[in-house]
């Protein structure tokens, strides 16, 4: 006969990555007005307000059972920009803790279907929360590794929603055995025999909860209320062990709802004999898992023992990877010290739970190191920021860069920095209240980059050159000089024996419209490189990344350690010396965030070179459907906040001070993704001035891609800016549907993306093109924004479409629709609806059969419109 009290555990084994802190219960019940106390466990339970300062919007829930779970209020978020929530709980260092939380889904949840986001302890996904389900409790066991841990909330789809969190010391080794390398999740507890009500605190002392034995099958029940533990020591209540289930075959236990994606579970066994009349040798038998015996004779009096208790678990532990505690003190004390010198910084709102977790915090870049995440990389630039520079980012000490600048701090560069010894670039310009000097330790260091220089002193050299610049303007505006030029470079570069490397004027300052950038004016700086030097860097060409219509792009590596992109034009390529010229000239005079800047050009020995700086995350064609060794799928807000980089450096270009320029060739290849994801417009080398009025005719050449062309500036061969508006349509497609443009594989009827797409769009029918992989991720109002917005991009007539400064303004409303849905919603039934996207449903549903009124489409300025 095999008799198994009391209780079978069962848990999966995840990575721990995470810190912790205080002693004590701690009792969160979301939303409570006041402390409160539940009769039921005597526990008292505190507000989160204090925890949360108020961010999201609380929920009573109704028409729930909730059984052992007394809470009846849930908090929800989503009304802000963040795209993570957390609680900071304090614990003790080295101490085994349970954490346990509460999800709560009432009759306003249940509105919201699909509703699905993650749950986190740290950077440790612990679980995946769904709104389908009435009550969900997730409860985990783990060593704390510091003072603080962070549970967290990452958005997904729908709102965010917590009721309960609850934290609790436990003074019990037989889970982790002390490691902190592992985190256990709680899928089991069960107290076998016992078929009457749930046991927690204060029966069990660390308020484990003891869950009733609801599937006993033929297993039958034993009892005893006289019973001891014979000197035993065990964690686990008396109360809990009197009760046993028995059978005389054998005992089966089955879990049919596991994560076959884990493979590592532990599983703890108590017994107690309750028949005192049983001795050693009786009550024998073996342990099975899986059909895989684990134990052999097990006897629970072994060898006379007298005790009549015993324990058996298996366990398997994972390695994580996890942010060094120092690292992870410090960010969190550097934000702390921010707040508080800056209390109403917005930016600061969004620096929560583990900074090396996916996403990282904003301006952080983080290594693996031994198993570990170490931050090499601090970018606080351009944040508005006051007070005196943390001290404590001294203790950052894998730190390879610093950048601070164009903030207002104050004081002098703490004498702390001089212990970062792998700091080799810091940049502290335009705050003019700090002090240039650098302490002792970094002003003799040679591999430190240091830029200080100051917002007045860049103001004023931008003042002289413009100067300069406006002569050097009038001095070559003469046509006949142009030609001149031009023809003596094409000599001097091709038809010399000894050619000379090529040399362009390159203007210092240019003037610079106000959507350019947000930091003082910038000087582009293009340098002509010498084919050694090219040779040098790329380590003779010796890695190739790419091939475009140009040539070839091989990766290398700048003396001071910049890598690059390096495009050599091929001797078949089909673009030449007027589009290298075009490259050059236009990149000298231009300069945006989402433009990917022209850092320097080789013309030597007939070979024509351009070096940019290398795009670490490729081109947004091979993340939407790229070669599957290159593809990483984009969620949806990544490829939101893509399409609105790109959308900006188009509307840079085509609203550029003095006369605006077209792109030409806008597609998703020429869309570039640096290391923190931002787009960027690439390959300029057919890009033109827009004409004006005054010019004469047709531009003859039409250049451009198959599947982005423009069907008007290909028929009339009149070129104009709603040219690049139509083929950034087609990006759009791209971005929402992960399909090509041209695609003679598919079935006839959908080799064109933009005539495969109109019916569904126009049809409402949105959800049926849908990129698979994003289908369960989007707010559909963003989806919406962003469908109708390429719609009216591709109208075959340009009159119809809107200007780039029209669709980044849909674009941005998508993006704070999809970042702050609830609060768009809200906003939605209070005011009646948007006027403006009203408005561009209204011309969307305008049946266009012919030809517009002829119209000049040059290009003008655009005034300023309100938002």
């Amino acid at each position: 006969m095999i008799k198994l009290p009391c209780l079978m555990l069962l848990s999966l084994l995840l990575v721990l990555n995470s810190s912790v802190a205080q002693r004590g219960f701690v009792s969160i019940q979301c939303c409570s007005t006041s402390k409160y106390t539940d009769p039921r466990t005597t526990i008292t339970y505190t507000s989160d307000n204090y925890l949360l300062d108020g961010v999201g919007i609380c929920n009573n829930v109704s028409g729930l059972s909730t059984h052992h779970l007394s809470t009846v209020s849930a908090r929800i978020f989503g009304n802000d920009h963040r795209n993570r929530w957390c609680f900071d709980l304090p614990t003790v260092k080295g101490r085994d803790y349970i954490l346990r939380s509460a999800f709560l889904n009432g009759l306003f949840f249940r509105s919201m279907k699909g509703t699905a986001f993650n749950l986190s302890i740290g950077a440790t996904s612990m679980s995946q929360i769904n709104s389908s389900l009435n009550v969900q409790l997730v409860e985990a066991v783990f060593v704390a590794t510091g003072n603080h841990t962070n549970i967290c909330l990452l958005k997904g789809n729908g709102n965010a929603y917590i009721s309960k969190v609850e934290l609790r010391p436990l003074n019990d080794s037989i889970y982790l055995n002390g490691s902190s390398s592992s985190i256990l999740k709680l899928i089991g507890r069960v107290d076998l025999g016992n078929k009457d009500f749930t046991f927690r605190y204060p029966t069990d002392r660390a308020d484990r909860i003891w869950s009733i034995d609801a599937n006993s099958g033929n297993n039958s029940v034993l009892r005893s209320s006289d019973i001891s533990l014979r000197g035993a020591k065990s964690s686990v209540p008396i109360e809990v062990l009197k009760t046993a289930a028995m059978n005389a075959e054998k005992l089966q236990f089955l879990h049919t709802d596991l994560d076959m994606s884990h493979d590592d579970y532990l599983i703890i066994l108590f017994f107690l004999e309750l028949d005192t009349n049983v001795r050693s040798g009786q009550r024998v038998f073996d342990i099975y898992v899986n059909g895989n015996k684990m134990y052999e004779k097990f006897d629970i009096l072994q060898d006379g023992s007298i005790s009549n208790y015993r324990e058996f678990s298996m366990r398997v532990h994972r390695k994580a990877t996890e942010t060094v505690q120092r690292d992870l003190d410090a960010v969190v004390k550097i934000k702390e010290e921010l707040v508080a010198e800056n209390p109403e910084n917005v930016m600061l709102e969004r620096f929560y739970g583990d900074p090396c977790m996916p996403p990282t915090w904003q301006g952080l870049t983080c290594e693996e190191r031994n198993n570990s995440f170490v931050i090499t990389k601090l970018d606080l630039s351009s944040m508005n920021l006051r007070g005196p520079l943390p001290t404590v980012i001294g203790d950052l000490a894998e730190l390879k860069e610093l950048d601070v600048q164009k903030n207002y701090f104050t004081g002098s560069l703490p004498e702390s920095f001089a212990s970062l010894h792998h700091l080799s670039k810091l940049s502290i310009g335009c705050n003019p209240n700090v002090s240039s000097r650098l302490p002792p330790g970094l002003s003799n260091r040679e591999n430190l980059t240091v830029d200080n220089e100051s917002c007045v002193s860049k103001a004023s050299s931008l003042a002289q050159n413009r100067e300069q610049s406006t002569y050097v303007l009038r001095t070559v505006a003469g046509g006949s000089v142009a030609f001149t030029v031009t023809l003596g470079i094409f000599f001097t570069c091709f038809y010399r024996r000894a050619r000379p490397k090529k040399q362009y004027p390159v203007i210092k300052n240019a003037v610079f419209s106000e959507s350019s950038f947000s930091g003082p004016p910038m000087s582009p700086s293009v340098k002509s490189f010498s084919l050694q030097y090219v040779e040098r860097a790329t380590r003779n060409f010796s890695t190739l990344i790419g091939e475009g219509g140009f040539g070839a792009v091989y990766r290398g590596t700048l003396p001071h350690g910049e890598e690059v992109a390096v495009k050599v034009r091929s001797a078949t390529s089909t673009q030449g010396t007027r589009e290298f010229d075009n490259e050059v000239t236009l990149l000298s005079t231009i300069r945006h965030e989402n433009l990917v800047p022209l850092l320097g050009y080789c013309c030597e020995n007939d070979q024509q070179i351009l070096v940019y700086p290398f795009m670490s995350n490729g081109s947004l064609q091979d993340r939407l459907y790229g070669e599957a060794s290159k593809r990483k799928a984009l969620d949806w807000p990544t490829r939101l906040s893509v399409a609105l980089g790109a959308a900006r450096g188009l509307m840079y270009l085509h609203t550029f001070a003095g006369r605006c320029i077209i792109h030409r060739d806008v597609k998703t290849s020429n869309i570039l993704l640096d290391d923190s994801m931002r787009g960027k417009v690439a390959d300029f080398g057919f890009s033109k001035y827009a004409p004006q009025e005054g010019d004469s005719g047709a531009s003859l050449e039409v250049r451009g891609t198959a599947g982005y062309l423009d069907p008007e500036y290909y028929s009339t061969q009149q070129l104009s800016t709603k040219s690049d508006v139509f083929s950034f349509g087609v990006v759009l497609l791209e971005i929402v549907t992960g399909r090509e443009p041209l695609n003679i594989h598919r079935p006839q009827n959908e080799w064109s993306l933009v005539e495969w797409a109109k019916p569904f769009i126009r049809e409402s029918r949105i959800e049926e093109i849908v990129d698979p992989s994003i289908m369960t991720s989007y707010h559909a109002e963003a989806m919406w924004r962003v469908v109708e917005a390429a719609l009216a991009c591709i109208e075959p007539f340009s009159t119809y479409r809107p200007n780039m400064v029209d669709v980044v303004r849909e674009l941005e409303d998508a993006l704070i629709i999809e970042n702050n849905a609830s609060e768009y919603m809200r906003s939605i039934e209070s005011f009646g609806g948007s006027n403006r996207f009203i408005s561009i449903e209204r011309k969307m549903s305008v049946k266009k059969t012919s030809p517009p009124d002829p119209s000049p489409n040059y290009c003008l300025l655009p005034a300023p419109l309100p938002r």
